[in-house]
This record gives C-alpha cells, structure tokens and sequence, in this order.
C-alpha cells in the first residue's frame, strides 16, 4: 500500500469506526457519583474507596493533583510540556495545543506504510477468540453482577470463544536500507481513529526522524481483537497480567511483518519500544515487565492499571492494579510463601505488588492521566481499584521508590485518552522515551 492509499485507508477506517461507536452506544466514561453502598469511610475495611481530593460537582469528577495522597509533582506554566531530559512527575494544562510536529511538512521525507490483516484461524496463542453477546458497547459489563460478597469479581455469562480479524500497519522511515535491522515502536490499539495510530503518529514520525530526534524506527501498529473490558478479545489481550501477549506478537505478528513488508527488526531490547492508550497502556508495559529481553522503552496514555484482568485470578485478583498497590480486598493467604507461585509472580518478583517487591527491571517508562479520567465507569465494581487517575498516581510513586526512569504528566482539562493532550505531547514523550538511543549522523 502506498502513502497515498494508506492516508484513505486511515480516513476510510476513522469514519467507520466513528459510525460504529454511534450505532453501538458511547464509550466508557468515568461515572458522575460514587457507586452506591462503597466502603469510602473505613481505609482499615475491605474495597476501599479514596475520595481524597475528589471533586463531585464536576462531570467527571475531577482529582486535584497537589493532594497530598499523591506523590510531589512539579507544575508547568500552561501551555508547556516536560522537558525532553527530564524525569519524574509534572503537572501541564488547561490548554492544549497541538505541537507543530503533528503537521505534515511538504519539504519533509515520508515514511513507507503498509497493511495487511491477520486472523484467529491462523493463529496459535489467541484461537479461538473471545466474543462477548451485547445489544449495545460494554452493556454487558455495565450491568453484570460482581461475586456475593466481592464486587472485585465481574461475573460475565454472556462471554464465549469467537473468532477475530485485524489490521496490522507498518511505518518503514524515509532511507531504511532494505537487509538492515531496525528500530522497532509497537503500538496496540492500531485499528482506533486516534493520534497514537496511524496517520497521526506517522507524520510525528517523520517529523522526529528528520530533525533526528529519534532513530529512524520501524512502526507496527496492531488493531485489537474486538470489543472492549471484561469477556471480550481485547480485554484479553491487553488487561492480562502475563507475557502472553508479548509472546503473541514475537512469535505471530513480528514474523509475519518482516515476511510480508520485507524489512528486518532489530533484537536489541534498547531499540525496542512499546506504546498504547487505556488497556493498550497497560500492555505496553506488560510487555516490558514480563519480556525486558525483548522491550526497554514505554509510552502509554491513560493507562488502565486498574482491577481489569478478567476471567478473575484468585492469584492475582486485583490484576494491573497490583503493578503498584496491594490487593484492596479481605486478607489472603500469602501465595508466594505458601510454594505456589502465580503465573505474574515467576519472574524473581517477592509477591504483590509487583513493582515494590521485585528488583528494578530496565524499563524506561512515560505514561500521562487526565484529571477528567475514568473513576468507576463499571457501577457494580465498587473495589477501591477502578480509579484511573489513583492508580497511574500510585505507579509514579512505586516506580520513583524504585528509582525508575520514567516521567509521568498530570494534565488538567483532559479526560480519559484525550485527544489534544496527545497531540501536545506525543512528540517530546516520544523523543524522552528514545533518549539515550545512539542517533543518526546529522
């Protein structure tokens, strides 16, 4: 496929999946109240719920960032993103204007794009799929009961094997020498009209490349396999606590890249970066965490290190909201120390959470959070672990406790995956995850 046909393609794809989200019912957003009957009194109780900072007469809610549940952060004057070397957390908004490197610029070369589409039938780790039956998107999970006594525990009946096809999309930059190994940047969430896919991230791509901002990276955006949250495809993939998805793509998707575009892709895990929105966020890390012999470099907008991991793991219930914090429900036996160890926890971690208790991996890691972001989308999951702006809060503070190299920015006036958000950052995040890369010769 041609640049030409790509940009009508992306076009083509925006404009059905804008019709499809119309016909199927509104995305998921945060709720206007918290969930009747939640423990928001007692920290000591079961499921609780933080209302710390939490302003109810917004829609959404919205979290005040200076709180003092949440780690110190420095604030920028409005208009200003993080620095390009720096590290740690920052407040940016209300205003948010795209960088000018999300223009095309005429006099700029253009990278090379092409798609092709892969289906469950040939695939091994994911066949078959998941399908979950609903009249309209996320029905299901918005009205499913929780487990007697656990509203951790989504209970989905309605979920069942199906089959899936997606698009796969390549960036080949300006000059790739065809036989050379190449940067890679896989990003999840490839099929959804948004800035951190496709065409988008390809213009900011070239742009970097061309004022050597970056390595001339080879993308691979990778549509998810279908629906979204509990009992569905993409829930499965991408809210996993495992390497399985990471496997997936090294074993299925990378090959079938190098096979059906012609180019090869670079083993060295410093020339490796993973990159997603909501789920797909939380993902991108995964695949870092689990596979840091494969992915070194992470970007992620409004990540869901939440309660999401779904059918429930008993040995791993709170799923990604363990990354950083402990499980919010009744005390449970100690598993590690019990001689069984849960699938999250074989690789050398002590237990949950898994950040704090596991030695530092070699991760380098930007994620980002709305103050408008998802709080407890999900009413019959009153968990205390389904807040999106406490949760990526919490990551920032386990992973400066662990003197990781990562920056996260607070945005005001940006709800969940906002769109001028992305737009304002993307280039100098991109640029910050790829510091310390050996760069071309200018």
């Amino acid at each position: 496929m041609n640049r030409t046909h790509a940009v009508l393609a992306v076009s083509l794809l925006s404009t059905a999946l804008a019709a499809s989200a119309t016909a199927q019912g509104t995305a998921p957003v945060a709720n206007a109240t918290v969930p009747p009957g939640a423990n928001t009194s007692d920290p000591s109780a079961p499921f609780y719920i933080d209302l710390t900072g939490l302003d109810l007469q917004t829609m959404p809610p919205t979290r005040d960032p200076t709180n003092s549940n949440y780690p110190p952060a420095t604030e920028l004057p409005d208009g200003a993103v993080p620095p390009r070397r720096g590290s740690g957390n920052f407040i940016i908004g209300p205003t948010h204007t795209a960088a000018p490197e999300t223009a095309e610029r005429p006099d700029r070369p253009k990278g090379q794009v092409h798609s092709f589409t892969l289906t469950s039938a040939d695939s091994v780790i994911y066949k078959p799929g998941r399908v979950r039956e609903e009249s309209s998107l996320n029905a299901t999970v918005y009205t499913a009961p929780t487990a007697p006594g656990d509203p951790s525990n989504l209970i989905i009946t309605s979920s069942h094997a199906g089959s899936w096809t997606r698009t796969v999309t390549v960036y080949v930059p300006p000059g790739y020498s065809p036989g050379t190994e190449a940067p890679l940047l896989v990003a999840g969430d490839g099929d959804l009209p948004l800035p951190t896919a496709g065409q988008q991230l390809f213009t900011v791509l070239d742009n970097l490349i061309a004022e050597h901002r970056i390595p001339p990276v080879v993308a691979v955006t990778i549509g998810s396999g279908g629906q979204d949250a509990q009992g569905s495809e993409r829930g499965r993939e991408y809210d996993e606590v495992s390497g399985t998805y990471a496997d997936w793509v090294e074993s299925e998707v990378l090959p079938a890249v190098e096979q059906k575009v012609g180019i090869r892709l670079t083993r060295d895990p410093n020339a490796r970066a993973t990159m997603g929105i909501s789920s797909s966020g939380a993902a991108a890390f995964t695949m870092a965490w689990f596979r840091p012999d494969l992915y070194r470099r992470v970007l992620a907008y409004s990540p869901t290190f939440v309660n999401q991991q779904w059918p429930h793991d008993p040995a791993l219930p709170g799923g990604a909201w363990e990354y950083h914090s402990p499980w919010a429900g009744p005390a449970r036996p100690n598993l590690v120390a019990s001689g069984f160890t849960p699938p999250a926890l074989t690789d050398a971690s002590t237990g949950s959470p898994l950040v704090p208790n596991s030695p530092r991996k070699p991760i380098r890691f930007w994620f980002e959070v709305g103050d408008h972001d998802l709080f407890y989308p999900a009413v019959p999951l009153a968990d205390g672990m389904h807040d999106w702006v406490l949760a990526n809060e919490n990551m920032a503070r386990a992973l400066a406790a662990k003197r990781y190299q990562y920056q996260f920015v607070f945005a005001r006036n940006a709800s969940h995956v906002d769109g001028p958000t992305t737009l304002q950052t993307l280039p100098t995040a991109l640029e910050w995850v790829w510091a310390g890369y050996p760069q071309p010769v200018k």
